[in-house]
C-alpha cells in the first residue's frame, strides 16, 4: 500500500493541536537514519487504518518526492472521538528483521467432520499471532485450514504452518490454544440429564421397596381393639 506524508517543521503540544484542528495528524518516522516528524491527512489515514493490510504489511511512504518503505508501529486514538491523534512509522529495508503480530485467517471450518457430522461449535480463541521474519518476507496474514477438525480437538500455536522464512514466536514452553472444538450445549444437557436419571434410579428403587417391607411388619402387630358398643340413650321408666 502507498500513502503520502508531508514534512512537519513545528513541534510541541500547541503545534500538534493546531495541526489536528486543520484536519492533519502529526507523526514520526524513525529507524535507518535520523527520525523525521511528518504530518498526514486525517481522513485518508483514518480510512487506511480500517484496512488489515495497513497494519501487517510493508508500506510505501512518499515523502518530499521520495518513496521509502515503512511499517506502521503505533497509533493513538482520541478516547471517545473518531480521531487519530498520532502515528508512528519505522523505516525498513531488505535486511531489517521484524517481530510483530499478524492476523490469522481461518478457512474450511464448514467442511470439518466436527461440524458436518458431530454438529460441534468451533471457537476462534486467537485472531492474531506474533511472528519473526525479514521485512521482505512479511506475510499480510497466515492461513489456517480447519477442514480436518474432529470432535474434542484443539489447535495450538505449534500447529500453525507458517510461510517460508517466517517463524512463529512462542514464549518459553507456552503453547496457547488458537482454535477449540466444543460440544453443542443441548447435547451436553442431554448427557447430564441421562447421568442424573441413572443416578436417581437406584434410590427410587430402594424407596419403593420400603413400603412393601413395612406391610408384613404391620401384620405382626396387635389386632385392632373392638369398637365400643353403642349406648342406649333411652331411659327406663
Amino acid at each position: 500500500m502507498k500513502f503520502v506524508a508531508f514534512e512537519r517543521t513545528q513541534q510541541g503540544t500547541g503545534a500538534s493541536r493546531r495541526l489536528r484542528n486543520t484536519g492533519k495528524v502529526p507523526g514520526i518516522v524513525y529507524g535507518g537514519g535520523d527520525p523525521r516528524t511528518v504530518e498526514l491527512d486525517h481522513n485518508a489515514l483514518f480510512h487506511a487504518l480500517k484496512k488489515e493490510a495497513f497494519h501487517s504489511s510493508v508500506l510505501e511512504m512518499e515523502l518530499a518526492g521520495k518513496t521509502q518503505k515503512v511499517l506502521l508501529r503505533d497509533f493513538q486514538m482520541h478516547p471517545w472521538k473518531q480521531q487519530v491523534l498520532h502515528v508512528d512509522f519505522q523505516r525498513v529495508d531488505d535486511t531489517t528483521r521484524l517481530r510483530l503480530k499478524v492476523p490469522l485467517h481461518y478457512s474450511g471450518e464448514e467442511n470439518a467432520p466436527a461440524v458436518k457430522t458431530d454438529k460441534c461449535l468451533v471457537s476462534h480463541v486467537a485472531n492474531e499471532v506474533e511472528i519473526e521474519c525479514l521485512a521482505t518476507q512479511l506475510p499480510e496474514f497466515i492461513a489456517v485450514d480447519l477442514s480436518q477438525l474432529v470432535k474434542g480437538q484443539s489447535l495450538h500455536v505449534s500447529d500453525i504452518v507458517a510461510p517460508t522464512g517466517v517463524r512463529v514466536v512462542r514464549h518459553g514452553t507456552l503453547n496457547p490454544v488458537i482454535v477449540a472444538v466444543t460440544t453443542p450445549k443441548a447435547e451436553e444437557e442431554e448427557t447430564a440429564a441421562a447421568a442424573e436419571g441413572a443416578a436417581g434410579a437406584a434410590p427410587a428403587a430402594g424407596a419403593a421397596a420400603a413400603p412393601a417391607a413395612a406391610a408384613p411388619a404391620a401384620a405382626k402387630g396387635k389386632a385392632p381393639a373392638p369398637a365400643p358398643a353403642a349406648k342406649d340413650d333411652k331411659k327406663k321408666k
